[in-house]
């Protein structure tokens, strides 16, 4: 029996190997567009499309099967409309909708999207969730790879060190850390900062046990100032991929707006996931669903830090506190189910850990001694005190603990890794 299961696995990814090769270019195509609007609109406006050297990502699963995000991107033939290619994502710019600014102003944010070359001509469609959580149909872009103006990224070349090697990309999850606010003369901190960050993800669970199905690259970016933004203290420094804290007003929220530098540092390696590693002790970092993660190198907070804002980027987790201040206002409309594994308002919670509760378990659960470390159904998360609803006591989406994530949290991460190493 397990030979007969071996070899219909063994087919199964022939074939699906096979369908990469049909349609797509071992290297990428990118894609920059323009996103902007307010609370109440958006718009997305095409700009400049690329080529870049290496295609990071999965040669298997070319479908996406999570459904997470706020927006997603399908990528069907032209000719057939069968669907080659899709990927949930989630934007900066969906977070100024619900922030005080974007209630009553209009801001655009340059973003972009990547997946591999295509030999022929393709729809790239865009989708964006309504207040209902479901999909609506925001932007059509044809792309014909033979005549298109399909520009070569040469824009910004960094050389790159393998920090965690464990094989082919196409197998693997890789993970990409570039440096930000490292000058020249602060390339060797880099990469013992690497190292140290390598250790975070890699010694902690359930990265841990799946270390030979992990990559960690480093691209040694150059900045001309040590160090990151600080608009609320008048600091401003030129770096290479242009970070700040104080995002949206909030002090330890740190992100940056350029995205399209961000793209291009990351193309020097191969990568499924980028980190950003910004060179400063200040506490605060940021992650957003397959877009970028980033946090502080020398915080003494720094592996809590790298483990909680990639948590966000990569398996799509939400924060589970609620009493801390946010720049956000209402993330979470409770008559909706939300799309993060992690958190339910009980619209849907079938959909999430219930099969992992205990029958001798209450819920809703009290968050008392009794039932610590218990899988259950805690009042409190996603930046609400009521109505919003997590799986533990306690977890690194809540405090600030390294290597404490929950079973449901630990679930959540296998999936993506075994997504994205298949």
């Amino acid at each position: 029996m397990k030979n007969i299961v071996l070899l219909i696995l063994f087919a199964v990814t022939v074939t699906a190997q096979a369908q990469f090769n049909d349609n797509f270019k071992n290297k990428t195509l990118r894609i920059d567009y323009i996103h902007s609007g307010s609370a109440g609109e958006e718009d997305f406006q095409f700009d400049t499309l690329y080529t870049e050297k290496y295609w990071g990502g999965s040669k298997i699963n070319l479908i996406d099967k999570f459904d997470y995000g706020n927006h997603k991107f399908e990528v069907y033939d032209a000719e057939t409309n069968e669907l080659l290619y899709s990927r949930g994502y989630s934007s900066l710019f969906r977070e100024y909708q619900s922030t005080p600014e974007g209630k009553i102003s209009k801001k655009a944010f340059n973003e972009t999207v990547v997946f591999p070359y295509p030999k022929y001509p393709v729809n790239v469609v865009f989708h964006s969730r309504n207040k209902n959580m479901s999909w609506e149909k925001e932007f059509i872009l044809h792309v014909n790879p033979g005549t298109r103006d399909i520009k070569k990224n040469n824009q910004k070349k960094f050389k790159k060190a393998k920090i965690h090697y464990s094989g082919n990309h196409s197998e693997k999850l890789d993970i990409v850390i570039i440096a930000e606010g490292y000058t020249a003369e602060e390339m060797d901190k880099f990469m013992l900062d690497c190292e140290r960050f390598k250790g975070y993800i890699l010694e902690s669970e359930p990265y841990k046990q799946n270390k030979d199905k992990i990559n960690i690259w480093a691209v040694k970016a150059i900045s001309e100032e040590s160090g990151t933004d600080l608009p609320g203290d008048e600091i401003w420094k030129n770096t290479v991929v242009g970070t700040n804290f104080y995002t949206f007003g909030s002090e330890r929220y740190l992100t940056t707006e350029d995205m399209k530098s961000v793209r291009d540092v990351a193309a020097n390696a191969p990568y499924d996931q980028i980190f950003i590693l910004v060179n400063h002790e200040k506490y605060g970092g940021g992650g957003i669903y397959n877009y970028y993660s980033l946090g502080t190198s020398d915080n003494p907070a720094g592996d809590f830090l790298f483990q909680h804002e990639f948590g966000h980027a990569f398996a799509g987790l939400a924060d589970e506190y609620y009493t801390s201040d946010v720049a956000v206002e209402d993330f979470y409309p409770l008559d909706v189910e939300p799309w993060e594994p992690n958190i339910t308002t009980l619209i849907d919670f079938n959909s999430k850990w219930q099969n992992m509760i205990s029958h001798s378990t209450p819920v809703p659960t009290p968050a008392t001694e009794e039932y610590e470390n218990t899988i259950g159904l805690y009042e409190g998360g996603g930046y609400a005190a009521k109505g919003v609803f997590r799986p533990y006591i306690d977890c690194t989406m809540k405090s600030v603990k390294y290597d404490a994530f929950c079973p449901v949290c630990k679930r959540a991460i296998q999936k993506m890794i075994d997504f994205y190493s298949e």
